[in-house]
């Protein structure tokens, strides 16, 4: 694909493909290294541009999703707090709402992230960028990376379960 640019950016951790500007953005640990786990870890980014490029719907979905999930973590704890502080049960249950945008983006996210990286390993075989005998290492990266993910999701989920059992409960409690 000759229309991604790729930068160089500050930080840990903070590799990313950015569609709107259809850049590939690399930390300077991934975008100065020559190491397995480097590229492993610039080829999953590519693999979210492949997925940009071939219009994948679930990736369109998240992208779609992002600012919605972005404001529920950060203004649905303000609503629950709230709500608990000045005993509004529909401030609680817009909390718990708002929250459940962040479910929704977890659970769409991760199978993105695992296509992403299955796209990425088939293109590290495929233009022979790293040996089949080596992608064992690159792909337990990968796999070591999608485990966080669903980490994230359970962890979301499992709050949000929290949430609902805790604060919409038993309502002989109330």
């Amino acid at each position: 694909m000759s229309d991604v640019a790729i930068e160089q950016i500050p930080g840990e951790l903070s590799d990313h493909y950015d569609p709107r500007e259809k850049v590939l953005r690399l930390s300077s640990a991934v975008y100065q290294n020559r190491t397995l786990a480097a590229v492993g870890i610039a080829a999953h980014e590519s693999g979210h541009a492949i997925q940009d490029a071939r219009n994948y719907a679930l990736l369109t979905i998240r992208n779609a999703a992002v600012p919605i999930a972005g404001f529920g973590t950060n203004f649905s704890f303000i609503l629950l707090i709230a709500g608990l502080m000045l005993s509004v049960k529909p401030l609680i249950i817009a909390g718990i709402a708002l929250f459940s945008t962040v479910v929704f983006f977890q659970i769409v996210n991760l199978p993105v992230e695992f296509d992403a990286s299955r796209r990425a390993k088939a293109v590290l075989v495929e233009l022979g960028i790293v040996p089949q005998p080596q992608m064992t290492y690159v792909n337990a990266v990968l796999n070591a990376a999608a485990l966080t993910y669903v980490a994230a999701t359970l962890q979301a989920v499992l709050t949000l379960l929290y949430y609902v059992i805790r604060f919409t409960g038993d309502s002989r409690r109330s």
